[in-house]
């Protein structure tokens, strides 16, 4: 039998195209790493991107389509299952309800020829960015001209028991985003964060509750092999802007058109 070129292909295609999501996030890594929160350029009011996400019914991470409105058999369910009237059943229902998790699209300093990336964290990074914003004497850290960048300095998990920890600080001066032409492009060409987190339909969400209710009528080879992510190779422009103002007018044209 001959091999099927087009299924090795698509395989292929697959492949890579993990690697390329993979190299849009950012993950701190131990220690200090400095970062700039970026406009998102499809929402342009609000760079904070609230996902919610569903870790326990499969066996990978999937998109609830409440992100965006639309219906989740498993929100359904869940809700169902919470006006049973029986604490067990309440209990389970709180347990598949998606979670939520918020992106931030930044450049990351040192690597900004890297382009984009999202930067997950939970509830207490986000409300300790959003009190900062909200304080008169900060604003918009994520101006483009006049924003500031923030330092996360990440601890990993001391042992048993313990929890890694991640801690910021916004830097105090104010500068922009880039003085770099092609750099100021490539914030403006970011990828939607649907590219990393395709939302999942309404029959796919339903086979991946049924999966969990009912091991042992789900397909034994349904799980995606793990694939080390390509290192990002960084490349240096020779474009680099001189002067503060075409900085701000490249920002302008690109931002407003």
């Amino acid at each position: 039998m001959s091999l099927d070129l087009n299924a090795i292909k698509a395989k292929l295609n697959q492949l890579t195209t993990t690697n390329d999501r993979r190299n849009n996030y950012f993950k701190p890594e131990p220690g200090k790493q400095r970062v700039r929160i970026v406009p998102y350029v499809h929402r342009k009011e609000n760079p904070f991107l609230e996902m919610y996400f569903h870790y326990d019914i499969a066996k990978r991470s999937m998109l609830s389509p409440i992100t965006f409105g639309n219906a989740d058999p498993v929100v359904e369910f869940a809700e169902k299952l919470k006006k049973t009237g029986d604490k067990d059943d309440w209990l389970m229902g709180r347990k598949i309800e998606p979670k939520m998790r918020t992106y931030v699209p930044v450049i990351v300093r040192g690597k900004e020829s890297e382009g984009v990336k999202f930067w997950g964290f939970g509830k207490t990074i986000y409300s300790e960015l959003l009190s900062i914003i909200a304080d008169p004497d900060y604003g918009d850290i994520t101006d483009l001209m006049n924003g500031r960048d923030i330092d996360v300095e990440f601890t990993p998990s001391e042992g048993p028991g313990q929890y890694p920890k991640t801690a910021i600080r916004v830097k105090p001066n104010t500068s922009a985003a880039t003085e770099d032409k092609a750099i100021a492009k490539s914030i403006m060409d970011q990828p939607k964060i649907t590219d990393l987190f395709p939302e999942p339909t309404y029959e796919e969400l339903e086979k991946a509750l049924n999966d969990w209710m009912n091991p042992e009528s789900a397909d034994s080879d349904t799980s995606t092999p793990k694939v080390a992510a390509t290192p990002a190779t960084e490349t240096k422009s020779n474009d680099t802007v001189t002067k503060k103002t075409d900085v701000a007018e490249a920002f302008d044209d690109l931002f407003n058109n």
